[in-house]
């Protein structure tokens, strides 16, 4: 069965840097000129985390996504209708008895921002969810079986598509694999890790330079490794008394070959670094404790961003993975939906603000202002009602007047109504 409508033909490459087929990577680069890449640090997952930025990206995005609330709810005539039962439970509270929904959905997160795909297993009682198993990526194959995807768990239980919550990262062209955010980045966390390798062992000698030693140089091999080492015992002896002076044979010069100890820091380098990183997750670089060119007014337009083109769009994939396999393809009724209200919780003022321009313009009865806080409702009833603020009244009338003329006149006014 032929699964492209073209054939592959064999691909044949030079060794010659200056052939144009071949690309002019970093590792290519490098090995022209002599360099060897090996010598660079290897970049896997355990690695990459121990770059700041790329924690600090890795745990927000888990955290932020795993902290919106996520609740069932059933198709009406006119909106949603929220509900509770086994699914509002497993989904927002509990998806078993051994994981909470905030553990359950950060694990979920933090391996599509680290290796590129999550799974979690749904459990089944005939068409009921009972519960929901987050799955190890790394004991997870995907393959296709008679045209059908199937998941392979540790390399003896299949489980199939319709039972499996599958989100990657960016999928391959095969539609089976999916593209790691490590390894699209792997040269800029490279580069981080190279820079914190140095900036450490720069340090750990005490901050010296290299140097070169200047002057007449002794003849003979041996002559210049003496000299070379009664040079290195003097800025030994001098490091570890704590004393920035040592002595030279007069007539020699000690000149810096590098960085000195601020340049040594590379502050500038690793800033651009977290930028970099920031680039490969979409995510605006404040969340990574980038203030560099933070002001006012950008600040809040990258919490806009956020939102708007990362946290939204990471929800609709969850929301429609979800919605597939817990319902079908043919389910018209029932839905979940993350509420990203979730984000505002520790915006008090600004929460405060928005639920009361809901009620005083229509939008949201007291009661459901109330239960967004988890308060409860108006025992006398009347926060089951819409309302509208009544200071707006069409030009030319005394709207306050004529209310006021009917409550006195036993419900008539000046006009008789």
């Amino acid at each position: 069965m032929r699964l492209w409508p073209f054939s592959r033909s064999t691909e044949t490459r030079s060794a010659s840097i200056e052939n144009p087929t071949v690309p002019v990577s970093a590792a290519n680069f490098l090995s022209f000129f002599g360099v060897q890449s090996g010598n660079l640090p290897v970049v896997t997952i355990d690695s990459a985390l121990t770059v700041p930025a790329v924690s600090a990206a890795v745990t927000f995005l888990a955290s932020s996504l795993a902290n919106l609330p996520l609740h069932a709810y059933r198709a009406t005539k006119d909106s949603g209708e929220r509900t509770g039962g086994t699914l509002q439970r497993i989904l927002n509270e509990a998806p078993n008895d051994e994981w909470s929904s905030f553990g359950w959905r950060k694990y979920f997160w933090s391996q599509v921002f680290t290796g590129g795909r999550a799974f979690s297993w749904i459990e089944r009682a005939g068409n009921t969810v009972i519960g929901i198993w987050p799955m190890d990526p790394a004991s997870t194959q995907v393959k296709l079986v008679n045209g059908r995807r199937v998941y392979t768990f540790g390399g003896v239980k299949d489980y199939p598509a319709a039972d499996v919550i599958d989100v990657p990262f960016l999928l391959k062209r095969d539609q089976l694999s999916s593209y790691s955010p490590i390894v699209m980045g792997a040269k800029a966390i490279q580069l981080a890790l190279a820079m914190n390798d140095y900036g450490s062992n720069f340090f750990a000698g005490g901050g010296v330079p290299p140097l070169s030693l200047t002057g007449p140089l002794p003849t003979g091999p041996d002559a210049m490794k003496r000299a070379q080492g009664d040079i290195m015992r003097s800025i030994s002896t001098a490091r570890e008394s704590d004393s920035p002076i040592f002595p030279i044979p007069p007539g020699y010069e000690l000149k810096q070959v590098g960085f000195d100890p601020d340049k040594g820091q590379m502050t500038e380098a690793r800033l651009f670094q977290i930028q970099e990183i920031a680039r490969v997750y979409n995510i605006p670089p404040v969340f990574l404790q980038d203030l560099s060119r933070g002001t006012f007014a950008n600040v809040e337009q990258q919490d806009l961003h956020l939102i708007k083109h990362l946290i939204a769009q990471w929800a609709k994939a969850f929301e429609d993975e979800l919605n597939l396999k817990l319902f079908g393809a043919a389910n018209n009724r029932r839905y979940v939906e993350h509420s990203l209200d979730g984000l505002m919780r520790g915006d008090f003022l600004g929460r405060m603000q928005a639920m009361a321009m809901g009620v005083q313009n229509g939008l949201l009865m007291p009661d459901e202002a109330r239960a967004l806080d988890n308060r409860p409702a108006d025992p006398s009833g009347n926060g089951a009602r819409l309302y509208m603020q009544g200071a707006m009244a069409p030009l030319g009338t005394n709207t306050y007047g004529d209310q006021t003329d009917a409550a006195n006149n036993g419900g008539v006014d000046d006009a008789g109504n």
